[in-house]
């Protein structure tokens, strides 16, 4: 992919070096030393489209002053062939370069020959990534925290399949442990008041009270009547479990993928249970001399762990200390495993098994104190979790409307569920507002997400591609359509090259969007480019334009058309051609 504005930079570079061997030739600056600087897009961009301090970073080893050292490498500058036609000293040493006509040609060139792969890159080329999201519990309805989870998640594996890598999406599914019991004991109860009553059988103070457990318990009964009641405890309360798992898990399924959200895995806990895995992985803790047994439980050194971590990073045993490190059990007197123990038989599998070379997890903020105790669990497995496994804490969700927090569903007069959420508003617009940057705390304007109006950002973005489908198609009723070629150098008006700039953005986005872990940096780029657009379809017209101009302002358009597709695409949005 063409990442033109990176190769500006390092055209710069090359430039400078040049100009830095011509001026020791002539005597203008002295021998023996290099000069390594940043080239950078400066916020005002009147002076100059690009800003390279070369000069400055060399003052102390040329023993000069920098203009002077920026006004000799100009002089010995030569731009004849470049991508740039002017260049000038400013302030205390800067280098201000200016795009000639020719880079923002290039730009659409680019974008023309290079069609859906002009939003890829190979930085990650080579690296197995899995993404790990949503994974909520199968014990009931998906809420807020598990729609943006889920936005984040897939929005990243986007971003990060574009940048290179190969991605796998995985949904962890919790069918074991605690949680399942309650589960199981929470719709045997109801099963049991709806055939004994109410006040026959007493419901657990701590059981899941939501109506979908009355739902299951009811539509098991209409299956397969009173039966159950007769047979053993443990014999129901599996029987119920399963019939709920196999109801609920096909419901998120089928929530998620209306969602436009598909996995490559859906992982079940259960599965680590029957293979022994968590056995064999608790057992090779024990073998590393990581745990104790105490009270008839076993426990992992974790803060023995963590200390090792953190003395490694230069913290000072004093700052460790006051941190108050805790251990934590593996495995309860009672004889089962905890949660803790089959989360490190699950990361285990992902590294040791499956060889994914980064793990990324999308957790709610209220697991951040897991964060570290999972790393170094894997750091004591030899899996170098501290650098393997890379968690992204999102906050959490407030819904509003007409400026109030709603906590209840219209339709159901319930707690919002993913369901009701989709049942309100568009699927375009849930994607596109919850993929803001998950380290804020955001809030979900209801209103807003359903709004018809540029202060929709979704619809704004929507509405710039639909202009230019619609434009384009009417131009090309009009006999101009797209032409395969113009001479883009005519495209000389400060909107023109503003929007190009924008254009020519979208692979370093997709590059620092991966890096940072950001797939919000996407909504932000891509709102800009339909400003950008926006400006130029009201400062330079096309109907009535000299026919060269006409052309070349024909595939500006087009181009801006192909860019805000792909990126849209990226986050899971559609791009309509009418609207």
């Amino acid at each position: 992919m063409a990442n033109l504005i990176e190769q500006a930079k390092q055209q710069i570079d090359t430039i400078v070096a040049d100009a830095l061997a011509r001026a020791v030739e002539t005597g203008s600056l002295p021998a023996g030393s290099e000069l390594h600087g940043i080239v950078e897009i400066p916020k005002d961009v009147s002076n100059g489209d690009f800003a390279a301090n070369h000069a400055m970073a060399g003052a102390r080893a040329f023993r000069m002053a920098p203009r002077k050292i920026a006004d000799s490498l100009i002089a010995a500058m030569s731009l004849e062939g470049t991508w740039f036609s002017q260049v000038e000293a400013a302030g205390p040493g800067f280098m201000n370069f200016r795009l000639a006509p020719k880079w923002y040609a290039d730009v659409l060139g680019a974008i023309v020959s290079e069609g859906s792969d002009y939003c890829r890159t190979d930085t990650l080329a080579g690296k197995r990534y899995m993404v790990e999201f949503v994974s909520a519990n199968p014990t009931g309805p998906m809420h807020m925290g598990n729609a943006r989870g889920g936005v984040l998640g897939d929005s990243l594996a986007s971003v990060l399949d574009a940048a290179g890598a190969k991605v796998w999406r995985e949904f962890y599914v919790n069918d074991a442990g605690n949680q399942v019991e309650k589960f199981a004991e929470s719709i045997e109860a109801r099963y049991q008041q709806l055939i004994l009553g109410e006040d026959a059988v007493v419901f657990p103070e701590d059981g899941y009270h939501g109506d979908d457990i009355r739902d299951i318990a009811a539509a098991y009964r209409q299956e397969h009547g009173d039966g159950l009641l007769n047979v053993p405890a443990a014999e129901r309360r599996a029987t119920l479990a399963e019939y709920g798992l196999n109801r609920n898990i096909p419901k998120m399924k089928s929530d998620l993928e209306r969602y436009g959200i598909h996995y490559d895995r859906w992982f079940f806990e259960s599965d680590l249970h029957k293979s022994g895995y968590v056995d064999e992985t608790v057992q090779k803790l024990i073998d590393l001399g990581r745990t104790y047994e105490k009270d008839g439980a076993l426990w992992l050194k974790t803060s023995e762990i963590l200390a090792e971590n953190l003395r490694k990073a230069g913290k000072k045993p004093a700052e460790i200390e006051k941190l108050d490190l805790k251990d934590d059990v593996l495995r309860r007197a009672n004889g089962f495993y905890t949660y803790f123990a089959v989360d490190i038989a699950y990361h285990r599998n992902k590294f040791e098994e499956r060889g994914f070379d980064q793990v990324i997890n999308i957790w709610g903020a209220d697991h951040h104190g897991h964060v570290a105790r999972l790393k170094g669990a894997l750091d004591a497995l030899g899996l170098n979790g501290s650098e393997r496994l890379d968690i992204v804490l999102m906050q959490l969700v407030k819904l509003t409307r007409n400026g109030e927090v709603v906590k209840m569903s219209k339709r159901t007069g319930k707690a919002i569920s993913l369901t009701d959420l989709l049942d309100e508003i568009p699927v375009d617009a849930a994607r596109y507002f919850f993929n803001a940057k998950p380290d804020t705390q955001m809030e979900f304007d209801l209103d807003l997400a359903v709004r018809q109006d540029s202060e929709n950002p979704v619809y704004y973005v929507q509405y710039a591609h639909a202009r230019i489908c619609s434009l384009l198609a009417t131009l090309a009723a009009d006999g101009c359509p797209v032409p395969e070629t113009a001479d883009l150098t005519l495209l000389n008006a400060e909107q023109e090259h503003d929007l190009i700039k924008q254009l020519a953005a979208l692979p370093e986005e997709i590059r620092t969007a991966a890096r940072d872990y950001d797939p919000s940096r996407i909504n932000r780029y891509v709102t800009e480019l339909a400003a950008r657009f926006h400006r130029f379809y009201n400062a330079c017209r096309l109907r009535g334009a000299e026919p060269d101009v006409l052309a070349a302002r024909l595939i500006l358009a087009d181009c801006t058309r192909r860019v805000i597709e792909m990126s849209l695409a990226l986050i899971g949005v559609s791009a309509p051609e009418s609207m």
